[in-house]
């Protein structure tokens, strides 16, 4: 190894140094931006090293179209890059992650397929000349994880956006289907890793792990689709790591790694903070979407309505409040109107604190950003844990947008969301819900919770019902 490649190697390690802090930064709000910069500084000297090793000529032979695909190629990127960051709202974020993921998946795929066509080409060229096993095994584990990510991610993102149902759609034989397709993508890499290099059987394997893909997430309600995007990414990230082997290139691994790690470790924790298993989401059928509309029933009891002075009465001359924001909020872009309708409250001398539920949102971390998109002071964020025993010495409970994650059906069985963790928030003396309409959940079931006599019903925007409900309180 010469000196120019022990740089650029070293360089790459600095990189990945810059990916695991940063990532560690991203662990709280406060140093998540500066975190997401760090990351990026790291990507940056990675991209950096690895044009110097190119244009060095010990990266292999280099066409002289090079060059310019490689401009091209960063030009397209940063440009849909830049553009989607300044233009896709926080609402649409789950839905851009998934079509990141698809990216990765596919284009760490691509490598692989590449990689492998190039190695046959030489084992034919070259006879007794074998494609050494681990590369073998790299490269298949690559182009699977890569092909069943690049189609679940764009089944996944079309469910959130709309174009795709996001209620389960079952396939006729859906699951013998499934397991046919990963019978057969096994037994072609079962016949790679103990035969000759054949790239007709790696098409096979890749066509049987893009339908796989397809058929995994088709049947996932809405209400699983953070979980399934979270997984997909942990997807992305081990596809990305073994493409790193498959080129021997360590900054893709550690950054693979890292990116597989957080993202299995983040389905656990979302797939906890909704009672189920991974393998149990994975299966299918849970929620139809969101917005089914209707009336709640089966519970007992009636809707009690209320005006936004009624509720500006009870929030002004409170001690404490805690504000649940839920998917409603992020919709009407309402986070400023919480801050602005909190400081006044303060401004009273009331106590004001934020309940934050792992799965409120389509993201983890989705309500978190937006409040502190507007300026929430940090310390008055409060997870779930932590919060849920303050409810019973809260005297209003300010739910906005939030559904499934206040729903008390969670604590009895027979339920879709039984034993889904929520927020105590029948626990608190008072509790104020806006909402649009009586419109149920991902889960798409009646929330018991608005049939509670302590609970009073502002339907409105939420931009609106919050911007209403300041004005009641500066008019005391």
């Amino acid at each position: 190894m010469d000196t120019i490649e022990t740089i650029v190697r070293l360089v790459w390690l600095l990189g990945a140094v810059g990916f695991v802090i940063g990532l560690i930064q991203m662990n709280s709000p406060a140093t998540a931006r500066n975190g997401n910069l760090l990351s990026a500084g790291g990507m940056a000297l990675a991209v950096v090293g690895t044009a110097v090793l190119i244009a060095s000529g010990r990266a292999g032979e280099v066409g002289g179209l090079a060059w310019p695909i490689i401009g091209i190629g960063i030009a397209i990127g940063g440009g849909l890059g830049l553009y989607t960051a300044r233009t896709v709202k926080m609402t649409a974020m789950p839905q851009l992650v998934s079509l990141f993921n698809a990216v990765g998946g596919g284009a760490a795929a691509l490598i692989g397929i590449d990689d492998y066509i190039r190695l046959a080409n030489v084992q034919t060229l070259v006879a007794g000349n074998p494609i050494p096993l681990e590369t073998s095994i790299a490269t298949v584990l690559d182009v699977i994880i890569g092909s069943v990510t690049f189609t679940g991610s764009l089944i996944a993102s079309g469910k959130l956006m709309g174009i795709i149902s996001g209620k389960p759609i079952l396939i006729p034989g859906g699951r013998i289907v499934t397991a046919a397709l990963a019978a057969i993508a096994v037994l072609g890499a079962g016949a790679l890793f103990v035969g000759d290099a054949s790239v007709p059987i790696l098409f096979v394997i890749i066509a049987a792990a893009l339908v796989f893909g397809v058929t995994m997430v088709l049947p996932i309600g809405g209400a699983d689709m953070p979980v399934v995007i979270s997984l997909l990414n942990s997807f992305t990230g081990t596809a990305v790591a073994m493409a790193g082997f498959v080129i021997d290139n360590p900054v893709l691994i550690i950054a693979g790694a890292l990116v597989g790690a957080s993202g299995a470790i983040l389905t656990k924790l979302m797939a906890d903070a909704m009672n189920r298993s991974v393998v149990n989401i994975m299966v299918g059928g849970f929620g139809g979407g969101e917005g089914t509309v209707g009336a709640v029933s089966g519970a007992g009891g009636s809707v009690r309505e209320i005006s936004p002075d009624d509720a500006a009465i009870q929030l002004a001359y409170a001690s404490s409040v805690i504000v649940v924001p839920g998917y409603g909020l992020a919709v009407a872009q309402a986070q400023h109107g919480v801050r602005e309708l909190a400081e006044l409250l303060e401004s009273r001398g009331v106590d004001v604190k934020y309940a934050i539920h792992p799965v409120a949102g389509r993201m983890p971390g989705h309500m978190n950003v937006l409040l502190a998109e507007a300026n929430v002071p940090y310390p008055q964020l409060r997870e779930m844990e932590e919060v849920n025993p303050e409810f019973d010495r809260c005297d209003v409970a300010l739910v906005i947008g939030a559904n499934d994650v206040t729903n008390p059906a969670a604590r009895r069985p027979g339920s879709p969301v039984s034993g889904m963790p929520i927020l105590d928030v029948d626990h608190a003396r008072s509790i104020i819900v806006i909402k649009r309409s009586m419109g149920r959940g991902y889960a798409g079931i009646d929330n018991e919770l608005y049939l509670n006599p302590k609970t009073g019903m502002l339907f409105a925007d939420a931009k609106d019902g919050l911007a209403s409900l300041a004005a009641a309180v500066k008019a005391l």
